[in-house]
């Protein structure tokens, strides 16, 4: 059994090529010349050079039955949109018609829960909820969603494809790191005085591996699930953190006014000045909005695995302390 795993370098990515390895399947995983491949150190895989959108992807996945493609392109810099729509659109319609071409029996496509959107008011939606393009903030969200639709379209037509939505993963390996990796950074080295009122579904990266498999082995062609585990207020992670680390908590949240106005004079007024951004628009407008998701679905039908939070926050902080990543 040879599986093809794009983003294979990535947080999520480097936990599956490890679980499909674990669970006996060969593993080739396509990388960038710019990729940093210290998440594959050591494993025994197929390391193939290329990107989404090469005319000849489908000739680097001969042989391979199955195909996860999990890579992506991440930012809420406005700036960044044409990146965006060109790697996570365009790069899974090339990927999904490679995949066609190389005879793959099987695909996993790896969405988010960004482009389901979210419930009004902090409502916990599932995977039957679905915000209108026009009501998903920010580019990344909506090309997620655009993508998530060429998968659709694509199973619709035949092809066999099922779909995961993962929520917000917690664990080690998060090398660049995530927006969820960041947060946990930020309250390591202190440099959280205040937070904001909002909330996310967290998940251990190893349940959302996991997730995967149990995707291409139970999933139903042309269904989504979301990988999730538990509905938390960044207060509530920030006092698990505080539990673990022994470090407090801030106490004060800050009114959504005063990032929302730093961002806009950030992205708007200084950036075409010549000066870096320090803070997203588009994630101060998400964090306006609590994102809950109920993963009953992926429970009930693929047996996704809810394991402790707690635990995967303590690898969190463990590996970014071991890594350097705090000074």
């Amino acid at each position: 059994m040879q599986a093809f795993v794009t983003g294979g370098t990535g947080f999520i990515g480097a936990h599956l090529v490890r679980l499909l390895l674990q669970e006996g399947y060969a593993v080739k995983a396509l990388f960038r010349p710019s990729s940093n491949l210290a998440n594959l150190d050591g494993l025994k895989v197929e390391l193939v050079k290329g990107d989404l959108n090469d005319a000849d992807l489908w000739q680097k996945m001969l042989g391979c039955q199955y195909l996860f493609h999990v890579a992506a392109y991440y930012s809420l810099w406005q700036t960044d949109q044409e990146l965006l729509y060109r790697h996570n659109v365009q790069g899974t319609s090339n990927v999904l018609a490679a995949a066609q071409k190389a005879g793959i029996e099987r695909t996993v496509y790896t969405s988010s829960v960004a482009a389901i959107g979210v419930g009004e008011s902090g409502k916990v939606v599932d995977e039957t909820h679905q915000s209108p393009l026009e009501k998903l903030v920010g580019h990344y969200k909506k090309s997620k969603f655009l993508a998530e639709q060429v998968a659709m379209q694509a199973a619709s037509a035949g092809q066999e494809i099922v779909v995961v939505n993962p929520s917000s993963p917690i664990g080690p390996l998060d090398i660049k790191p995530t927006p969820t990796g960041d947060i946990i950074l930020r309250f390591l080295r202190r440099q959280m005085p205040f937070y904001v009122d909002t909330g996310l579904n967290f998940i251990d990266v190893r349940d959302v591996a996991w997730g995967h498999l149990l995707a291409l082995q139970r999933g139903k062609k042309g269904d989504r699930y979301i990988l999730g585990n538990q509905n938390l207020t960044l207060k509530q992670l920030l006092e698990q953190l505080a539990q673990i680390t022994g470090l407090p908590a801030p106490q004060n949240a800050v009114p959504s006014w005063l990032p929302l106005s730093v961002a806009w004079v950030d992205e708007k007024i200084l950036a075409p000045l010549g000066k870096p951004p320090s803070v997203p628009l588009d994630g101060v407008r998400m964090a306006q909005q609590p994102m809950y998701y109920n993963p009953a679905k992926a429970v009930t039908e693929l047996g996704l695995p809810q394991s402790s939070l707690t635990t995967a926050i303590q690898d969190a902080v463990d590996w970014f302390m071991s890594k350097g990543y705090v000074k």
